[in-house]
């Protein structure tokens, strides 16, 4: 049930053991829960839709922004590609019980390392129905449980998803326990004291509230903060491309955190390339703010230092004229947020440098920076990015999800047998 009069910590007791259950599970039946809510997803749309139209009407009235609001906004066909994010999720390799390291350490005494879920994910994310899809998903088909905090704006949407969810689950092999969903802003704090239950959060918003999951709570935190990606346009660019490229980067989706917040020109093409630029965003409404050279070139607003460390998240770029390849680099490691940064160039040296050093989880070559998603790398879909440095890193799908134990199977060895004067040698032998 969505509704319960049980204490959180019960809540995350059961999700817990749930979890251990649907971690023994075999491929079939934690696909076979994924076929379920696929199809219990596609009968109830028209419920679905009903009420996020709900969540959507009272968000409109207390004036959020465009950027959630698109977000928020889960109309019958993005529902729909949702539901065949669930059904890639399915198609993809079981990523329990792989065996990384199967190592004879001495005859008879034999060493495995193998991949299990992680057990319980804690993740809070802003107004985005969609998101609990995906992660719901990418949780079962990984083996792990999942307790899901959304934005206030998408209340009733979840709740309909995670009732749809528990009604499929209850037809299958895997407890409905192992997806739950907390409704109030109390509830996060809560949250981050159990780590007694709670093996990784994931917090997906501002950089100001991940750094508030991660100064409050001693669960392991999967950070994804905010989204500045950069685009630079090199000296030898294709104009053509890098136009395309750049529409496409900003005006794709706007709202999504991978899409560019500000272009970079070498100074060598800025005058030809400026205007032809400033055109096609403009004709689709981008609202554009630039340093001095810029506006020497094209008649738009001035850029603050402040726009530089801007996520806009809505159809606003700031566009910067630098003059070499060091200098966008430098500025990009200065105000990037690590997520996805491209260059446009003709020049294979000049990618290369930017690619090596540009600090970010992506780094692209002549090409959209939206492609920066865990569903167009094959991933299924994602639980989050994540701008950190130890793994994983970028879009986090089913791979992140899972760690490893080691399993050795002897047969009455004794370290003392391969120590001392007389040790027995160890063998260290790979096998098949």
């Amino acid at each position: 049930m969505v509704t319960t009069s049980l204490s959180l910590t019960e809540i995350a007791r059961n999700t817990q053991i749930a979890a251990r259950q649907l971690a023994i599970l075999s491929t079939d039946e934690r696909n076979a829960a994924l076929d379920a809510i696929a199809q219990a997803l596609e009968s109830a749309t028209p419920e679905i839709v009903t009420a996020n139209e709900a969540d959507c009407q009272v968000a409109k009235q207390e004036g959020i922004s465009q950027a959630l609001f698109s977000r928020l906004k889960l109309g019958a066909a993005k529902l729909k590609a949702g539901i065949e994010g669930v059904r890639d999720v399915k198609k993809l390799s079981d990523p329990v019980g792989t065996v990384q390291i199967h190592r004879e350490l001495g005859t008879g005494l034999v060493l495995k390392r193998f991949t299990c879920p992680l057990g319980v994910l804690g993740v809070i994310f802003e107004a985005r129905p969609d998101a609990l899809i995906q992660i719901t998903s990418l949780a079962i088909k990984s083996g792990n449980g999942v307790i899901l905090k959304a934005g206030k704006e998408a209340t009733k949407t979840c709740q309909a998803l995670v009732t749809i969810i528990h009604k499929a689950l209850a037809e299958t092999k895997v407890n409905p326990d192992v997806v739950q969903l907390l409704t109030t802003r109390e509830e996060i704090r809560a949250l981050l004291d159990l780590d007694e239950y709670v093996d990784l959060i994931i917090p997906r918003g501002s950089n100001a509230f991940v750094r508030y999951i991660q100064d409050n709570t001693k669960i392991p935190v999967l950070g994804h903060a905010d989204g500045i990606c950069h685009l630079y346009i090199d000296r030898s660019a294709n104009l053509e491309k890098a136009i395309s490229i750049t529409v496409d980067s900003k005006t794709q989706y706007p709202a999504a955190c991978n899409a560019i917040e500000t272009l970079l020109v070498h100074r060598d093409i800025a005058y030809k390339f400026l205007p032809l630029v400033a055109e096609a965003l403009q004709d689709k409404q981008v609202e554009l703010r630039g340093d001095v050279i810029t506006q020497e070139v094209i008649n738009i607003s001035a850029a603050t230092e402040e726009d530089w460390s801007t996520e806009y998240s809505d159809l606003i770029l700031s566009i910067k004229v630098v003059e070499s390849l060091e200098e966008a680099i430098l500025h990009i490691n200065t105000y990037g947020s690590k997520h996805t940064e491209a260059i446009v160039t003709e020049d294979e040296q000049a990618a290369e440098i930017f690619c090596s050093q540009v600090d970010a989880a992506g780094v692209f070559k002549n090409c959209s920076t939206r492609f920066a998603d865990g569903f167009r790398y094959g991933f299924g879909a994602e639980v989050g990015i994540s701008t950190q440095k130890m793994p994983p890193r970028g879009p986090v799908g089913l791979e992140g999800l899972v760690t490893y134990k080691y399993k050795i199977v002897g047969d009455g060895h004794i370290v003392a047998t391969y120590a001392g004067d007389d040790a027995k040698p160890f063998t260290h032998r790979d096998l098949e």
